[in-house]
């Protein structure tokens, strides 16, 4: 679901309102339906719809709703401006406009999260100019409102920003290499910062952490990488085979928060990783009866034999291969329907230590059959060309290049290999010496028609419904989500830095600003606007922080940072969050002339 704003006239005045739509698939294609009209608020309707802030304690929710933290901006106390003054009008300018509803809700995010008091703790000022805490926070806001390098921080970003009045730290004093000892000060927290998340996400949302998921993705480098020891060529889930690359297993709630992670070299396997992440899960929470939901790719018996010898649980896919054991059952008539084109049933182990979980798709089997008939179609098309050329050579042929040719074929379309059976005969009667002979494998067919759409759970829960056990490894494609957002929205990819400790660390900025993100994503939820997160920051982001000049008729002139009005779109998104804008940064203070030099 997302935010669409929309604009219509009435009377001749125009009005600006908002709709939660999803998007479904049709035959012709995906359309879009409106799930409710949020219309306009006006100053009657102002109903407290930040429903997050409910579920904060007393302390956090002031901040949330106040967030009155902007007095700390240096003003000069010496020389107060007065609370009246008469002004120049003809004076007036505008000066230094600058990003700010974005950073505002940034920092409230980290605020609420409990990460501004967490670090002052664990960083506390040292003989650093600029604590190591206050950096954390211009790294992980840097991260989720504009994701890009520390140099772009330094150059570009942070000196078009407000956030140098909001946290009083000057922009000179913003450089690449003190961002760079950032990572390297943050990266000894990671555990801490992980129990710190658990701790927090339970007193704001009451997440199951009974309930674990897990998945690895990889990201890749751009260079050689030679100083990481941890930078492998390996499988890439990017599609850049040719780049070294790290490999990330993320454990996550049932609704996709984040609550721990692990990097690994990039050649390693997602199966030899699962007794890794669970020894340290279970180093930090402590040894529970966790339910782990894995895809098929960490399957195997030794770690399936891991976890019932600690008392664990388990619900995973399993290989596709692993379904020709259950093929009597696909023929049966007795599925139960979970939804519309989803059908499952409950077939029990032999030893009644585990059960299975057969489920068909609809969907999945009209996609499935396309794949085999595309495949099929190119497999023909070749054999055919290669039939041609046989019959029309004029000299003897090499069977091993074509033998080759085959085999390169078959590779490049193994989804219908096994459909064809292959030989190359010697044949005296024409000049090439060989003949291509072919056909259809009739069983091999028959298996795939009834095993398309078809994939098998496996699972030692007990007295569970195959209809929940379904719905439950669904909740998979939370963690997909967080590897899309990772690397699109937050462009975890591609990793620039080529120190191993650096890579760390910026995939550990990386995880603040997803928790950020994904709780920003349970707010709108909550406040009935959706999970369109990306919307609603570049919504915030038009609200800007300009100084206004004001001269005096004393001649001195007067520095006020004050906040853009939000229009009626913006008024909504703020009060169905239940925020409110301050008027100004900070106090105003007098504007003090560039000191001038003279020669002796």
């Amino acid at each position: 679901m997302f935010l669409k704003r929309c604009t219509r006239k009435k009377n001749g005045k125009p009005h600006t309102y908002w709709q939660l739509v999803e998007s479904y698939r049709t035959p012709r294609g995906p359309r879009h339906r409106v799930v409710a009209y949020l219309g306009e608020l006006d100053g009657s309707e102002h109903r407290g719809w930040g429903r997050l802030a409910l579920q904060l304690d007393g302390k956090a929710a002031a901040r949330a709703r106040q967030l009155m933290f902007f007095d700390n901006v240096s003003t000069d106390h010496d020389d107060p401006v007065p609370q009246y003054v008469e002004v120049d009008l003809e004076g007036i300018r505008v000066e230094r406009t600058r990003d700010f509803g974005d950073i505002f809700l940034g920092l409230t995010l980290w605020r609420i999260l409990g990460f501004d008091e967490f670090f002052s703790k664990r960083l506390p000022g040292g003989r650093e100019e600029v604590s190591f805490s206050l950096m954390a926070c211009l790294l992980t806001i840097a991260r989720f409102v504009e994701p890009d390098s520390e140099l772009h921080v330094e150059d570009t970003w942070y000196r078009r920003t407000a956030l140098a009045q909001m946290l009083a730290v000057a922009v000179e004093k913003v450089n690449a290499t003190r961002l760079y000892r950032t990572l390297d000060a943050i990266l000894p927290l990671k555990s801490d910062i992980e129990i710190h998340l658990k701790q927090r996400t339970g007193e704001l949302f009451s997440p199951d952490f009974d309930l674990l998921l897990y998945d690895v993705t990889s990201t890749y480098f751009e260079g050689q990488a030679k100083a990481n020891p941890q930078a492998k060529r390996g499988y890439s889930r990017d599609h850049r085979g040719d780049c070294k690359q790290v490999c990330i297993g993320l454990v996550a709630t049932q609704d996709g928060f984040p609550l721990a992670y692990e990097v690994f070299a990039g050649n390693r396997a997602d199966v030899t990783t699962v007794e890794e992440i669970v020894n340290v899960m279970e180093s930090k929470y402590g040894r529970a009866r966790r339910v782990w939901v894995m895809d098929r790719g960490m399957v195997s018996e030794d770690n399936l034999q891991f976890l019932r010898d600690r008392g664990g649980l388990y619900l995973v896919g399993t290989p596709r291969g692993m379904l020709k054991k259950f093929q009597a059952y696909l023929l049966d008539s007795n599925w139960s329907e979970v939804q519309e084109g989803i059908e499952v049933k409950l077939i029990n182990s032999p030893d009644g230590r585990e059960s299975f979980v057969l489920c068909r798709s609809a969907d999945r089997r009209e996609k499935e059959k396309a794949i085999h008939e595309r495949f099929a179609k190119r497999i023909e098309a070749g054999l055919g060309k290669l039939d041609r050329e046989l019959k029309h050579a004029r000299k003897k042929r090499d069977r091993a290049v074509h033998e080759r040719r085959i085999g390169r074929l078959l590779g490049r379309n193994s989804r219908a290999a096994g459909g064809f059976k292959i030989e190359l005969v010697e044949d005296k009667t024409c000049q090439a010496g060989l003949k291509l002979c072919w056909s259809r494998v009739k069983a091999w067919r028959q298996w795939a028609q009834l095993s398309e759409g078809c994939y098998l759970l496996r699972t030692n829960l007990r007295e569970q419904s195959p209809e929940k056990l379904w719905q439950t490894y669904m909740q998979l494609t939370d963690v997909e989500a967080v590897f899309r957002t990772g690397k699109s929205d937050l462009k975890i990819r591609p990793i620039w830095h080529q120190l191993e400790h650096r890579v760390q660390g910026h995939i550990l900025f990386s995880f603040l600003a997803y928790a950020l993100w994904k709780t920003l994503q349970i707010w709108m939820e909550r406040s009935g606007l959706g999970r369109g997160v990306r919307t609603v920051i570049e919504e915030f982001a038009r609200l800007k922080a300009n100084d206004v000049i004001l001269k005096t008729s004393a001649g001195r002139e007067i520095r006020l940072c004050c906040i853009t009005q939000p229009d009626s779109a913006q008024r909504v998104l703020l009060d169905r969050m239940g925020l409110a804008l301050p008027e100004r940064l900070g106090r105003p203070s007098w504007v003090r002339k560039p000191k001038t030099w003279h020669k002796m």
